[in-house]
C-alpha cells in the first residue's frame, strides 16, 4: 500500500487540488487538511500510527517529529510544498511541481562518511587583556582557558588561579578543530609564584603550543584563509560586546567529541597534478578556499580537517579523482531526472531548475513566499549542500533532462568565483550547440529581487528528449551535450582551462622522443609498441598541460573542444615515421630521421666519431650494439684471444 500523503492548506493561504496530486503521485491524499500542526494534530497522530506517512509540511517539522516519538513510531517524512509551490502569486497550476518536489523528497538520502573528533576543551584565547580576561572569567568554568594578551595586564590573583595568561603576539596558526598549533613571537610566560601581582619572563620568539578551539578577540586579521570556514576558529570584533558574547557562547559547547563529515573523496591514481617533478593540473589548488590542499608528489593531498566541504574542487576536477560525497554526483544526477520525470508525468510544461543552499538560498525562498510573490509556478528549487559542487556536468545533465534554464542562487558566503566558472563553461557549451546561454548565477539583494529576476523573460524550451545520466562526471556532460546537439559531428570551442579538447601536435618540429606518452597521466598521449608512433585520444585527455611543459621541441598546443563525434572515443595518429632498420641484423628501431641526424651531426664532426668505425654503432639496435662492442678490441675488458689448450702433442 502507497504511503499516506497529508497535504495542509495551512489556514486556506494555498490552494491545493488533493485529487490531482493523488494522481501525480500515486500517494493516498484524501482531503484537504487545514491545520495539521494544531487543531488537526490527531489525524497527523492517527496517520502516523497507522503507518507511513508523509506531511506536506516542512516549517513545523520539529512537531510532526516530537508527535511521532510520543507515538513511538517512525517519525514523518515532511515536505515543503507550502513556501516553494503554493505561496505564490502565480496563478498556474502548481501540481507538477509538488509532484517533483514529493519526489525528490521520497528519494533516500546518501549516507555521509564521518571521522570523531574529540574535544577536551582547551581553548586558547587572543587580544588585549581588557577584552580577554573578562572572556575568559566567563569560559573558565566551561573550559580549560589559556590567555596570551598582547600588552601586559596588573595581575592580582586572590584565591585559586581559574586560567593561566601570557603575553604574546601571534605568529602562526595551523591545523583545526582539536588539533591547531600555534606559535608566538614575544612571548612572555606568567609566573606565579611570589607576592604582589603576577610577573612574566623574558621575551624570547618562536614558543609554540597545541589547543583545541581558538577564540581570537584581537580585531585584526585572521591566521587563516577563509577564517569563517575554519571549524574550531571563532573570531568577533573586540568593539562589539554582543559579537564577542556570541563567540564566547558558542565556545563554550565545543567540548566532547564531534562528527566531522568527510565531503570529498581522493583517488591519488587519477590525480594529474605532476610527474617527473613537472607540474600539470592545479586547478583544485587553486580553487580551495581553505588551503586544505596541497601537493603531495605526483598528486594533491586534502585534509579533510580543514576541508569544509564548498565543493569547488570536485566540480572543477578534470580526471574525476577528486569527487564529491555529501551527496555524490550519481545522487544529483539521480535527483535532476527523478524532479523532471515526475513534472512531465504531472502534464507540466517547460522547467527551470533553481539550485539553492540550505542556509542562505532557503531562507531567501521562504522569505519572497511569506512576504512577496513566492516562485513562479515554472521555477522547481533543488537544495543542494555545496552550491560549488553543482557544476558544469550537473547543469549539462539537467538542460538534457528537459529544463530549459539553471539559476543559481548565490548567497554572501557562496564561493561565487568558482560557480561563475562553471556557469560560463556550461554556457560555452550550449553555444556551441547554437542555442543561448542557459546558466545563470544570481545573487539577489532582497526577495524582491529574487522575484523580480524569476518573474522575468524565460527562456524557450530546448528541443531534446530527456536523457539520463551515465557514468561519471565527464561521461554525464558528453551525453548530455550529444543529447542537445542537432548533430553530434561537431567540436565545440571551449574557453582556455576546461578540461575537454584536443592535443595538436607539430609534426614538422615533433621527434618522436615519446616524452609526451610516457608521462601523459590520462593516458590520452601513447606510442605504438611495433613503430614510432604517438597516438592520442581525445576523450581522455584531461587538457592538465603536462604534455605542453615535458615537449622539448614546444612542438605541442592544446585546443580546448569538446568532441561530440566518435571518433573522439577511439585513437589517432599524430605523428608517425619509418623505423631505422638496424645495419647488423636488420631489425627495425628508433627513428629513421632521428637516427640519420644524429649520424649527420656526429660523424667526422667529432672526435670519437671520425677515423673510427664508432658511427656504425649508432646505425645499430641494441643488441647488437653491446656484442660489437664487446668483442672490439677498444672494449674496457678486452684481454686478447683466449690461448690455444696445450696437448701431449706440445710435449713432443
Amino acid at each position: 500500500m502507497s504511503a499516506k500523503f497529508l497535504l495542509c492548506s495551512c489556514e486556506g493561504t494555498q490552494n491545493i487540488d488533493p485529487t490531482a496530486v493523488e494522481a501525480t503521485t500515486g500517494l493516498r491524499c484524501g482531503k484537504l487538511h487545514s491545520a495539521l500542526c494544531g487543531a488537526e494534530g490527531e489525524i497527523a497522530a492517527k496517520a502516523m500510527a497507522e503507518g507511513e506517512t508523509i506531511i506536506a509540511c516542512g516549517q513545523e517539522r520539529s512537531f510532526f517529529e516530537a508527535l511521532a516519538e510520543d507515538l513511538q513510531v517512525p517519525p514523518p517524512m515532511c515536505v515543503d510544498i507550502r513556501d516553494r509551490a503554493g505561496w505564490s502569486k502565480d496563478e498556474a497550476d502548481k501540481t507538477p511541481k509538488i509532484a517533483a518536489l514529493t519526489a525528490l523528497a521520497q528519494m533516500p538520502a546518501p549516507g555521509e562518511k564521518t571521522v570523531d573528533v574529540a574535544s577536551e576543551g582547551m581553548c586558547l584565547i587572543l587580544g588585549r587583556s581588557d577584552v580577554v580576561l573578562p572572556a575568559a572569567e566567563q569560559l573558565a568554568d566551561a573550559l580549560s582557558i589559556t590567555c596570551v594578551v598582547e600588552d601586559e595586564p596588573d595581575l592580582s590573583p586572590t584565591g585559586a588561579r581559574k586560567y593561566d595568561c601570557h603575553v604574546g603576539r601571534l605568529k602562526t596558526a595551523t591545523g583545526a578543530f582539536g588539533g591547531f598549533q600555534v606559535t608566538f613571537d614575544g612571548f612572555r610566560a606568567s609566573k606565579t609564584a611570589g607576592r604582589g601581582a603576577l610577573g612574566f619572563t623574558p621575551a624570547r620568539d618562536g614558543a609554540k603550543s597545541d589547543c583545541d578551539l581558538i577564540l581570537d578577540l584581537r580585531g585584526g586579521p585572521a591566521p587563516f584563509p577563509a577564517h569563517e570556514k575554519r571549524d574550531g576558529y571563532l573570531r568577533a570584533d573586540p568593539g562589539d560586546p554582543r559579537a564577542v558574547a556570541a563567540a564566547c557562547m558558542a565556545a563554550s559547547g565545543l567540548v566532547g567529541v564531534f562528527e566531522k563529515t568527510l565531503h570529498v573523496r581522493l583517488e591519488e591514481p587519477l590525480c594529474a597534478h605532476s610527474r617527473a617533478e613537472q607540474e600539470a593540473c592545479r586547478r583544485c589548488l587553486d580553487l580551495c578556499p581553505t588551503s586544505a590542499i596541497i601537493p603531495a608528489g605526483e598528486h594533491v593531498s586534502i585534509d579533510p580537517m580543514i576541508c569544509a566541504g564548498c565543493g569547488a574542487c570536485a566540480a572543477a576536477c578534470p580526471s574525476g579523482a577528486i569527487s564529491y560525497e555529501a551527496p555524490t554526483a550519481t545522487h544529483v544526477f539521480a535527483q535532476i531526472s527523478s524532479a523532471g520525470q515526475a513534472w512531465r508525468k504531472a502534464g507540466g510544461g517547460t522547467a527551470r531548475l533553481l539550485v539553492h543552499d540550505g542556509e542562505w538560498g532557503a531562507e531567501m525562498i521562504s522569505l519572497s513566499a511569506r512576504y512577496g510573490r513566492g516562485l513562479p509556478a515554472d521555477v522547481l528549487p533543488l537544495e543542494t549542500t555545496a552550491l560549488a559542487s553543482f557544476g558544469h556536468a550537473e547543469i549539462m545533465v539537467a538542460l538534457a533532462g528537459g529544463f530549459s534554464e539553471v539559476l543559481m542562487l548565490c548567497g554572501p558566503k557562496a564561493d561565487r568565483g568558482a560557480i561563475e566558472a562553471q556557469a560560463t563553461l556550461a554556457n560555452a557549451m550550449t553555444n556551441g550547440l547554437g542555442k543561448d546561454d542557459r546558466a545563470s548565477v544570481i545573487d539577489p539583494s532582497d526577495p524582491d529581487a529574487l522575484s523580480d529576476r524569476l518573474f522575468g523573460s524565460t527562456p524557450p524550451a530546448l528541443k531534446t528528449s530527456p536523457t539520463l545520466a551515465l557514468g561519471g562526471r565527464r561521461d554525464a556532460t558528453r551525453l548530455a551535450a550529444r543529447a542537445l546537439a542537432e548533430s553530434t559531428d561537431i567540436a565545440i570551442p571551449l574557453p582556455a582551462g576546461a578540461p575537454y579538447g584536443a592535443t595538436v601536435v607539430n609534426a614538422d618540429a615533433c621527434t618522436l622522443c615519446l616524452a609526451c606518452a610516457s608521462l601523459c597521466p590520462a593516458g590520452a598521449l601513447s606510442d605504438n609498441a611495433d613503430k614510432p608512433q604517438l597516438r592520442f585520444q581525445e576523450d581522455a585527455c584531461l587538457q592538465c598541460g603536462l604534455c605542453v611543459s615535458v615537449c622539448p621541441e614546444n612542438a605541442i598546443t592544446l585546443e580546448p573542444r569538446l568532441n561530440l563525434a566518435d571518433t573522439a572515443l577511439s585513437e589517432v595518429v599524430l605523428n608517425e615515421e619509418d623505423p631505422y632498420e638496424c645495419i647488423e641484423c636488420g631489425a627495425p628501431f628508433g627513428v629513421k630521421s632521428t637516427i640519420e641526424r644524429v649520424v649527420e651531426k656526429l660523424e667526422g664532426q667529432h672526435s670519437m666519431f671520425t677515423n673510427s668505425d664508432n658511427a656504425k654503432l649508432i646505425r645499430m639496435c641494441d643488441d647488437c650494439r653491446i656484442k660489437v662492442q664487446h668483442h672490439s678490441e677498444a672494449a674496457p675488458f678486452f684481454a686478447g684471444h683466449r690461448p690455444r689448450p696445450r696437448t701431449a702433442e706440445d710435449l713432443d
